[in-house]
């Protein structure tokens, strides 16, 4: 249960305040009500806050029990309660927005306990905060620096000179590595590697050397990094996350890559080592972005999208084969093999034609 309770006028303008006015919005309806939570449109209750974003939804929220909703001035417009209890409606241009804020302040983060657990190992000359919480298990490295209000999970390993910034988590089992540095306000979520080694080999008579990564992996303020993914370190020189990125879980990124500020990169997305992608971009689930390319700002790519060389224009850009039956793929693969020979006899067939209409045309000239 929620351990907060506002009144929906008392929870607008904490919204407003917290988004500095960028998320102003008007109440229709009682704004005395008591919130204590959030839910989804068709379980909440006359104590929950919902939202509508999409207008397929349009018949959960006319039925709806919710104490109150948000929604778009267009979906207000059009909307009808069938409920005898109509809900307190909250109108603004950024509703999901909206909703994710109120949700932070009706559900705020434990209260942190200004510690270091006795099963904690604080490296020689490491400096911890005052007001930060080092769990049971974790581990804090030579010369690291704890920020204020950090919080360090259990099991969680710190490097060696790594740099933590104020009121950053650290989630149980993640690892930032040594000489890495984390900004402020920053969420690394369990089994996530900061500034595991590059993947950098040299060939020599069929074997590998392996090329020593001596750089590390800087994160700006607000970064978000899910489970189990993986931010190498690099090469030589650092690997950046600019301030504001958002990463999903299992995501990939190699050595010396740079991501743009407040890029945000869905599960299971590979990016090969030097790639420099934008500001602001939006990459789908599984893409593959090839190394040493760079994406312009403002750019998506889509799920499952292979990026094969530099995108210098924003845009939305997709690319993959649609599901098939096997054995329709299977025709469609024979085909794709033989394209290249099939262009060849096209351009073939092209010149014949162009070779044709010119002696046509200089009969007709006779």
């Amino acid at each position: 249960m929620s351990p907060v309770s506002w009144s929906l006028a008392e929870l607008s303008s904490a919204v407003e305040k917290l988004c500095g006015g960028a998320l102003s919005a008007a109440i229709v309806g009682p704004t005395d009500i008591r919130l204590t939570n959030v839910a989804a449109l068709s379980a909440a209750t006359p104590s929950d806050l919902a939202f509508l974003t999409d207008r397929a939804y349009r018949a959960d929220a006319a039925a709806t029990r919710a104490g109150a909703i948000v929604l778009s001035a267009a979906d207000h417009a059009e909307l009808q309660f069938s409920s005898d209890s109509i809900p307190s409606v909250v109108v603004c241009e950024h509703p999901l927005a909206w909703f994710a804020s109120a949700a932070h302040l009706l559900n705020p983060a434990p209260a942190l306990q200004a510690r270091i657990h006795a099963g904690a190992h604080v490296g020689r000359n490491a400096r911890t905060a005052a007001s930060a919480q080092i769990d049971f298990g974790a581990s804090i490295g030579e010369g690291a620096v704890i920020g204020e209000r950090v919080w360090i999970g259990a099991g969680a390993t710190i490097g060696d000179r790594a740099v933590i910034g104020d009121d950053t988590r650290i989630f149980p089992r993640a690892a930032v590595l040594n000489d890495c540095k984390i900004g402020h306000r920053c969420v690394v979520h369990s089994g996530a590697v900061i500034g595991g080694d590059g993947f950098g080999f040299a060939p020599l008579a069929g074997r590998w050397i392996k090329i020593p990564q001596l750089g590390a992996v800087t994160l700006g303020d607000d970064v978000e990094v899910g489970a189990n993914t993986t931010i190498d370190r690099g090469a030589m020189g650092d690997t950046i996350l600019e301030d504001g990125v958002k990463l999903d879980n299992q995501i990939q990124i190699a050595h010396n890559c740079v991501i743009g500020a407040h890029t945000v990169i869905a599960a299971c997305v590979g990016i090969a080592g030097s790639a420099k992608i934008g500001r602001g971009c939006r990459i789908g689930g599984a893409a593959m972005i090839g190394g040493h390319l760079s994406i312009a700002d403002g750019t998506s790519i889509g799920p499952a999208t292979a990026v094969h060389s530099s995108v210098k224009v924003a845009g939305h850009y997709t690319s993959f084969v649609p599901l098939m039956e096997h054995r329709e793929w299977e025709r469609a693969a024979a085909v794709f093999k033989k394209l290249p020979e099939l262009r060849s006899r096209v351009r073939q067939l092209e010149s014949e034609s162009e070779s044709r209409a010119a002696e046509s045309k200089l009969q007709e000239v006779k």
